[in-house]
């Protein structure tokens, strides 16, 4: 009997998922990615010379030592980084089923080939038998015919 805890891993990745596992797996994702890299490397790249340099129309909001960027990456990566652990805590659950019903489903097997082979020395064993027993009978006959002539 399963473990209620335990699911099949194929009703597990087949079973709707809440708000809170879609969002991680979408925080995931995008933050996992070359494009979400890139892009956070332009924004930081434009923040600091915005307030280095400046732009004409735009004041220096966060000049030098750019403590309101340093502000605003902490609490980007306050949330980011729980809400990744979600998301991986819960394809590692994903993994661990399947690992457990890979294991379940290699021991059936091997109980089903020790019976295969099990069958296979009983049908051996009496092939054996018959042709011993065939041998035991062509030589009585062999005798016979010795004896009649």
């Amino acid at each position: 009997m399963r473990d209620k805890n335990k699911t099949n891993y194929i009703e597990d990745m087949h079973s709707p998922k809440s708000a809170g596992q879609r969002v991680s797996d979408v925080v995931a994702a995008t933050v996992g990615s070359w494009r979400f890299i890139l892009t956070q490397s332009g924004i930081i790249v434009f923040w600091i010379f915005a307030n280095t340099v400046g732009l004409p129309g735009l004041p220096r909001w966060d000049p030098f030592p750019f403590i309101f960027l340093n502000l605003t990456l902490s609490f980007q990566a306050a949330y980011t980084a729980p809400i990744i652990m979600m998301s991986e805590n819960r394809q590692n659950q994903i993994d661990r089923t399947r690992s457990e019903t890979d294991l379940a489903i290699n021991q059936m097997a091997e109980k089903e080939i020790e019976l295969i082979q099990a069958q296979l020395e009983t049908i051996r064993a009496e092939g054996d038998e018959s042709k011993a027993l065939l041998k035991s009978i062509h030589n009585q006959i062999t005798e016979l015919k010795k004896n009649h002539n």
